[in-house]
């Protein structure tokens, strides 16, 4: 495992530097939609049921990547793999329920709410949409892992006594939750403008 500088391994930096990078994005498009509303004297943008029902869906995918880091620290092989499962499934949901979003309510988001910064409702949730397809690879990656090394008491010793898996497995987790309470703030961030 490779360490820079200050002792935190690479990896890690390399994830804290991408998420400071994301967090900034999404407040530059924050401040970006309360400037066009306010230029335009708009109300808020109307913001689909169905993304507050996505909120439930990631919610849950945080809680089985807990469960699936749980899983790893106590050797629970049927435990762990399930809750990868689990989460690549509500993660796939999430994706699904998104395009749904979009498609079913363009009418209400678009038309005569143009002024209003509907746009960037689609632009921040599309950008939310990216990032969750960027972190899929690895999750499917841990996944693969889980059913194919972890067939023989040797393998699955070896799988969860690796100090760089686990590290990993955090940091995919932090990664998660990062993308989950990302999600959470856009909401209320849309739902407080509608009401304001």
């Amino acid at each position: 495992m490779e360490r820079s500088a200050v002792g935190l391994p690479l990896e890690k930096i390399g994830l804290f530097l991408l998420l400071i990078s994301l967090t900034m994005l999404f407040m530059a498009f924050s401040i970006g939609y309360v400037f066009t509303r306010s230029q335009n004297s708009a109300d808020g943008v109307y913001l689909p049921p169905i993304f507050i029902i996505n909120s439930f869906i990631l919610l849950a995918s945080s809680y089985f990547m807990n469960k699936a880091n749980r899983a790893y620290k106590d050797d629970d092989t049927k435990g762990y793999q399930k809750a990868l499962t689990v989460t690549m499934m509500l993660t796939i949901l999430f994706m699904g329920a998104q395009v749904v979003g979009w498609f079913y309510f363009k009418s209400s988001l678009i038309g005569e709410n143009i002024g209003n910064g509907a746009n960037y409702l689609y632009a921040i949730s599309g950008l939310h949409f990216a990032h969750i397809i960027g972190g899929i690879p690895f999750l499917a990656l841990f996944l693969y892992n889980a059913y194919k090394k972890m067939q023989e008491p040797m393998t699955v010793l070896l799988y969860f006594s690796d100090p760089v898996k686990r590290m990993r497995l955090q940091l995919l987790t932090i990664y998660w939750h990062f993308l989950d309470g990302l999600w959470i703030f856009l909401v209320l961030f849309f739902l407080l403008n509608m009401l304001f």
